[in-house]
């Protein structure tokens, strides 16, 4: 196992953490999946839900060990043409979505011959986050032209989006969001910034009201989904809360300081998505104030050393990508938990590393391991220059000794006269 470790380059900080929120997963997953168990095959167990949990965070970590050995800047030139092939696959997800329990998810693909369904936007929010940061460190040195910019930024980043936003209006808004966040640090001007925003939001004015005038049809059928969570969110009237936040807030008061201990959450048999989007209040349930708190200090604390990899990254590209790849996972964090105590209405975001779901974690995993790669590149620069200063500090002491040596020759075979007269001896005898 040490051995093991030793071979793990990259901020050890973001794989203890990483590591810690992998391992908590297990027991809130394990107890919350009864309900999936009592749907799937009415026995209730649960134990193929967790070694099913178990077969993709291994995965995952496998991910993250093989991305972050990738050099991290080979993948400023993948990003630019995996977007095409984004959008094919994009394009095929709207036309052949998956139904997942019977319910509405074009938002997803199932891999043909394998039988697994992924979340093709995760991937798609993944290259474009590295697309953008590629574009900004490339652009930094030289004066922006607005004009330029949206040819070369802005429209691969709208045709993305709007191949997500027909299924799947939190995550494209989320992707938008960090996109904006970006190329803010990235100093983008902000009266273009201005004009993009003000861009989005007619762009999405212009969808509503087209799937207002069009509400039978298919490419529109989630924006009604839409009005309602913001309806019931906005609604002060108890019966007429969401049955989602409804049981994730009795889940969340029954937790109390303590929580009931782990695996004894009711509210898990009632509260639907509760391994996935609703996870934290199954967490709070078991875990009370305490656990939950303590998982929102791991994603603090993750976040932390996201802010000291980028600091200490040597090249603007490399601070980019852990930005733009990092803080999206902390947000989408706050996002689920923030849901859970109504703090937003719906999204259907995961809780990045502890919700079950394979889609979620590779990505996350693919993330993490991009960023530990930038990690790794800087300390292997800085053990560089270690041996380097120690080479340089060797040298010199072979080259001080040598001097020393060859001065004590030189003064043992002088032949400088000390004496007056050589004679002198002989002469008083």
């Amino acid at each position: 196992m040490k051995k093991l470790i030793n071979r793990l380059k990259g901020d050890k900080g973001i794989w203890s953490f990483v590591a810690l929120l992998a391992l908590f997963s297990f027991m809130p997953v394990f107890s919350a999946s009864s309900n999936l168990a009592y749907l799937g095959h009415g026995t209730g167990n649960t134990l193929g839900y967790l070694v099913k949990h178990l077969a993709h965070v291994a995965c995952g970590f496998f991910i993250i060990y093989y991305v972050h050995k990738v050099p991290y800047h080979y993948f400023r030139s993948i990003s630019k043409w995996m977007l095409p092939i984004v959008w094919i696959i994009l394009a095929i997800t709207m036309i052949k979505g998956t139904m997942i329990g019977g319910a509405n998810a074009s938002r997803w693909l199932q891999i043909p011959f394998v039988g697994i369904s992924f979340q093709p936007s995760a991937f798609a929010a993944l290259v474009l986050y590295v697309f953008v940061a590629r574009y900004l460190s490339k652009t930094r040195t030289e004066p922006i032209d607005f004009i330029e910019s949206l040819r070369q930024l802005w429209l691969p980043v709208f045709i993305t989006l709007m191949f997500i936003l027909p299924s799947n209006f939190s995550t494209t808004a989320l992707i938008f969001s960090m996109i904006l966040m970006l190329v803010f640090i990235g100093k983008y001007p902000m009266r273009f910034i201005g004009i993009i925003v003000g861009s989005g939001v007619l762009f999405l004015v212009f969808f509503v009201l087209i799937a207002k005038a069009f509400p039978d049809a298919k490419f529109f059928s989630r924006v009604s989904t839409w009005e309602s969570r913001i309806e019931n969110f906005s609604t002060d009237k108890p019966d007429e809360d969401d049955y989602q936040i409804e049981k994730a807030k009795i889940a969340i008061a029954s937790g109390k300081i303590y929580g009931l201990g782990p695996g004894k959450s009711v509210q898990k048999n009632f509260l639907p998505q509760s391994s996935s989007d609703f996870i934290y209040a199954i967490i709070v349930e078991e875990y009370g104030l305490i656990g939950g708190l303590g998982v929102l200090g791991l994603y603090l604390l993750l976040l932390f050393r996201f802010v000291v990899a980028s600091h200490k990254a040597n090249t603007l590209f490399g601070k980019l990508v852990v930005i733009g790849l990092g803080f999206p996972m902390i947000f989408q964090a706050m996002i689920n938990m923030a849901v859970a105590v109504e703090l937003l209405p719906v999204t259907g975001q995961t809780l990045p590393l502890i919700s079950s779901g394979g889609t979620s974690i590779w990505m996350t995993c693919i993330a993490l391991g991009i960023i530990i790669g930038v990690t790794k590149k800087e300390e292997e620069i800085e053990q560089e220059q270690k041996e380097a200063a120690k080479r340089e500090e060797a040298v010199q002491r072979l080259i001080d000794a040598e001097l020393a040596a060859e001065e004590n020759r030189n003064e043992s075979y002088s032949i400088e006269d000390k004496v007056s007269n050589p004679m002198n001896a002989v002469l008083n005898k």
